[in-house]
C-alpha cells in the first residue's frame, strides 16, 4: 500500500505539489484581501473592489513565484528575472479574469465578496495558472512545443 501510494505520488509529484502551493498562495492573498476588506467598501464601491483585488494579486505573485520556481516545476533558468517577468506576466491575464469574475459575481449578481472569492474566483484562476506556468513559463527542455 505504501509502495502504490509513492508510486502514485511520483507519477503526480507536479500537480500535488502545485495544488499544495496553490493553497498556501490562495489562502495568503485571501488573508491580504481580508485585510483589505478592513479598510476597504468592497461589497459597495466597484473600484475599491478593483484595488483590494489588485493588492492582494500583486502579494500572491510575490508569493507564488519562488515556490512555484523552486518546488513545483523545479526550475533551474539562470535568467531568474526573465522568468519572473514571464510569470508576473502571465498572471495579468489572470488578474484580469479575478477583476471581471470579482466584479461580475459582487457588483452585478449582487453576490457576497468572500464567497465569490473562494468559490469562483479561485477556482479559475488557479486552473489558468497551472496551464499558463506549465505550458509557458515553466517548460522545460525536451516539452512539446
Amino acid at each position: 500500500m505504501a509502495q502504490k501510494i509513492k508510486e502514485l505520488f511520483e507519477k503526480h509529484r507536479e500537480i500535488i505539489i502545485y495544488l499544495i502551493v496553490g493553497v498556501m498562495t490562495t489562502a495568503f492573498s485571501w488573508g491580504v484581501a481580508f485585510i483589505g476588506t478592513l479598510f476597504l467598501d468592497v461589497e459597495n464601491v466597484g473600484w475599491q473592489n478593483d484595488v483590494n483585488n489588485t493588492i492582494s494579486w500583486v502579494a500572491g505573485v510575490l508569493f507564488a513565484y519562488p515556490l512555484n520556481r523552486k518546488w513545483v516545476f523545479q526550475s533551474k533558468n539562470p535568467k531568474i528575472l526573465k522568468e519572473f517577468m514571464g510569470f508576473a506576466s502571465s498572471r495579468v491575464l489572470t488578474w484580469l479574469m479575478d477583476l471581471v469574475i470579482m466584479r461580475v459575481t459582487v457588483n452585478v449578481w449582487g453576490m457576497s465578496y468572500m464567497i465569490a472569492k473562494v468559490f469562483i474566483s479561485s477556482v479559475v484562476v488557479t486552473i489558468a495558472n497551472y496551464v499558463f506556468s506549465k505550458l509557458l513559463i515553466f517548460r522545460k527542455k525536451g516539452d512539446v512545443e
